[in-house]
């Protein structure tokens, strides 16, 4: 809930990128994911290895 707080908060300030929807959206993903087990059983593997460039969009 501080998260939330926070953001709510910085909404305020004209130079911040985070939003509270930007907050949402990421409680939204974690519950969807561990809401299926077999996703979040995978999800918390680890990983090795390059995964390749990563694209940067501005």
């Amino acid at each position: 809930m501080l998260e939330l707080g926070g953001a709510l908060s910085d909404e305020a300030e004209p130079d911040v990128d985070a939003t509270s929807q930007e907050v949402i959206a990421g409680w939204r993903a974690t519950a969807r994911i561990k809401a299926d087990p077999a996703h979040y059983a995978e999800a918390r593997k680890g990983t090795s290895g390059d995964f390749g460039p990563v694209q940067v969009s501005a």
